[in-house]
């Protein structure tokens, strides 16, 4: 499974992005697809998440109301729509793929350690 993200780029507080992630491999459509980021002088850390079928959700408590996710398995893309942009939304935004063959709990989307690929990240800049 390959993935590339894009999308990203300079938006004022308050105005919206979206981020697409295209992911190539034959068995994409069994894996679950996240959002990650990492701001300057941060750890990376979960934005959201979204299962291999589209039915369950999955948000950082920091994004949840203005970012929503969403993938179309028929053009093998998975996006991030960003609302509302803050400039602490300001990190690069890298797109990862999580088997779901070997997840026990809802709450393994969010654990970094459990994705199997990932994609080279797209930079969001939000100016105040």
């Amino acid at each position: 499974v390959q993935l590339q993200a894009s999308g990203g780029g300079l938006v004022q507080a308050g105005g919206s992005l979206r981020l697409s992630c295209a992911v190539s491999g034959r068995t994409w459509n069994s894996f679950g697809q996240g959002w990650f980021r990492q701001a300057p002088g941060k750890e990376r850390e979960f934005v959201a998440a979204i299962s291999s079928s589209g039915a369950n959700r999955y948000y950082a408590d920091s994004v949840n109301g203005r970012f929503t996710i969403s993938r179309d398995n028929v053009g093998s893309t998975v996006s991030l729509h960003m609302n509302s942009l803050e400039p602490d939304d300001t990190a690069v935004y890298c797109c990862a793929a999580i088997w779901e063959g070997t997840l026990l709990h809802a709450s393994d989307y969010r654990q970094m350690s459990k994705y199997d690929y990932w994609g080279r990240g797209t930079l969001v800049t939000v100016s105040s």
